[in-house]
């Protein structure tokens, strides 16, 4: 086949563009013609086909062994013959017959035509791939496609993610062309391109956010040690901040609560508690059952489990609607926590009447928020029930650390 100058020019042009290693194409350009030629001649035949580099022509060559005695025409040939071919052949050399086929110069340019449009699809799918690898665990925007069963497909740009039924908010509406941010769970190769999943219930959704809003914790100055989250509801966060400055607590919530209320509202309403976070057990387990004032926490550190004392009137308060409250703060701080009136522990020989009333001062409970904490109020309002609504299955911790939410 002559030289094709415009093949060469409009490959290195697409190669330039998309970033694909063009020896590559030309190697799967040869691979698909010597296919194309085994189908004319033979599968016994061997064959080799060369693309020039520089001018774009095609050759295609038999290749037979040099004999003395021909014992199958297929894969041998004499030397005398080979000779003809060229002079210096040995016995035992590889003879390369140039092959004349039929329309090969028609077959060259579909071959070529098909192995380039291949060869680049897989390089893009690649090269996709390669740009979403390095955006898991984090946040994408993303723009409500369409519905395909009861996934939820959310088009990121140049890949379509797939948001699938458990990792949906209960009750989040999900409508064509709204946008939304979500949490990329995975990302995994396909034959079709990448395949991305992403969440809208993981716990990290809302440190990633947090980090979006507040600079002193995409900076470091600030942590979250831990979350703890039932999607939808509520979540509660533990913060931390090794400069005894910086009010880490403060810096989530921000002026006049603008920080965390951008995250509530990015998860269409959805209450959030910041507490420290300490290394000290019964000061984390206090902090994280507000907004309940706990007079006393007694932990037994064989087991990992506490018992959390509060006041008769805030009982109810610190259990929460159907637990929720006693259940986040077990996942927060990975205790169990039992949960017990001043009046209980009392009954049950755990302090005297003049001890409460130390343990109540030396508290500090006449602040307002003696722990530093931030919590939804309007959530807890009226929030009072009798007490044998409470169920110890709510407390039960399972050790949902920030590495567990990771």
């Amino acid at each position: 086949m002559d030289g094709n100058f415009e093949l060469i020019d409009a490959l290195n042009q697409i190669v330039k563009e998309k970033g694909i290693d063009a020896e590559v194409i030309y190697e799967a350009i040869e691979a698909s013609l010597v296919t194309a030629c085994k189908k004319h001649f033979g599968s016994r035949t061997n064959i080799k086909v060369t693309l020039d580099r520089e001018t774009g022509a095609v050759k295609c060559f038999k290749q037979r062994t040099a004999v003395e005695e021909v014992a199958d025409n297929v894969t041998e040939i004499t030397l005398e013959d080979a000779r003809l071919i060229d002079a210096r052949y040995e016995i035992g050399d590889v003879v390369d017959e140039v092959a004349m086929l039929k329309d090969f110069g028609r077959i060259a340019a579909q071959t070529a035509k098909q192995v380039v449009v291949q060869k680049f699809r897989e390089a893009e799918r690649e090269i996709l791939y390669s740009e979403f690898i390095t955006k898991e665990k984090e946040i994408l925007n993303g723009i409500i496609q369409r519905r395909e069963g009861k996934n939820i497909i959310v088009t990121t740009g140049k890949v379509d993610a797939v948001l699938a039924p458990a990792e949906q908010i209960a009750g989040e509406e999900y409508l064509f062309g709204d946008r939304l941010k979500v949490y990329v769970v995975e990302v995994k190769q396909t034959s079709k391109g990448p395949m991305v999943s992403v969440s809208r219930t993981h716990p990290d959704l809302v440190k990633r956010l947090f980090e979006q809003e507040v600079p002193e914790i995409f900076e470091g100055v600030v942590e979250i040690k831990s979350i703890a989250r039932e999607a939808g509801s509520r979540s509660k966060i533990a913060v931390y901040s090794k400069n005894p400055d910086i009010d880490a607590v403060g810096a989530c919530v921000g002026q006049n609560g603008y920080r965390v209320n951008m995250v509530v509202n990015e998860l269409g309403g959805e209450k959030i508690d910041i507490v420290n976070w300490s290394e000290e057990p019964t000061e984390y387990i206090a902090a994280a059952l507000s907004p309940s004032k706990v007079i006393a926490v007694i932990p037994e550190m064989q087991n990992q489990s506490s018992t959390a004392i509060v006041p008769n009137h805030q009982l109810s308060l610190a259990i929460g609607k159907e637990g929720q409250n006693a259940r986040l703060a077990a996942k927060l701080t990975g205790w169990k926590i039992d949960i017990k009136s001043e009046t209980q522990a009392e009954d049950e020989g755990f302090f005297s009447a003049s001890q409460f009333v130390e343990m109540f001062d030396e508290a500090g409970y006449e602040t307002e928020n003696p722990h530093g904490e931030y919590s939804d109020d309007e959530y807890y309002e009226d929030e009072y029930y009798e007490d044998e609504q409470f169920d110890e299955e709510y407390i039960e911790g399972d050790n949902n650390t920030e590495e567990d939410s990771q």
